[in-house]
C-alpha cells in the first residue's frame, strides 16, 4: 500500500491539499472545498506540482512571499490501494481516518479534475485507525 496526506492550507484562501505518494513523489491536488466524504459529490481537484515525498508529514507556517505561503495542519493521512491508472482517470481505496472508501480522480480539462467517492463498498476491510497514532 501507498500513502495519502490531506493537508489544510490556510493560505490566501483556505484549500485542501490532496497528495497521493506515487512513483518517488507526492502527486498533488488543490481541492478548493475539501475532498468528498459521501457519494455523489463531486468536488474540483486542481493539478499543482508534484511535491517531494518528505511532504507527507508536513505541518507548519511557511513564510509570507514564498510558494505556498500560509499554514498547514494534517486533515487526514491513511494509505491507499491504487485500483487503476489511467492518463485521464484514477481509482483507489483510501483507508484514512476520515476519508474511507472508493474514489475517483478524473481529468476534466488543463490542470482541472473532479474527485469524488464512490458508492459502494471497497476492496479491503476498511479499519478505522485513531488520530493517536499519527505523529
Amino acid at each position: 500500500m501507498s500513502r495519502f496526506v490531506v493537508q489544510r492550507h490556510h493560505a490566501t484562501h483556505l484549500h485542501y491539499d490532496f497528495r497521493l505518494e506515487m512513483e518517488g513523489a507526492l502527486r498533488s491536488w488543490a481541492v478548493p472545498k475539501g475532498p468528498p466524504t459521501k457519494p455523489g459529490i463531486r468536488r474540483l481537484a486542481v493539478e499543482v506540482d508534484d511535491h517531494p515525498v518528505s511532504y507527507i508529514d508536513f505541518e507548519g507556517d511557511i513564510t509570507e512571499g514564498l510558494y505556498g505561503a500560509g499554514r498547514f495542519e494534517i486533515w487526514d493521512k491513511g494509505e491507499y490501494e491504487l485500483q487503476r491508472k489511467k492518463p485521464d482517470q484514477l481509482t483507489f481505496a483510501l483507508r484514512g481516518d476520515r476519508l474511507q472508501g472508493e474514489y475517483t480522480l478524473a481529468h476534466t480539462s488543463a490542470r482541472n479534475w473532479l474527485l469524488l467517492k464512490k458508492k459502494g463498498g471497497s476492496s479491503y476491510n476498511m479499519v478505522r485507525r485513531p488520530i493517536a497514532e499519527f505523529p
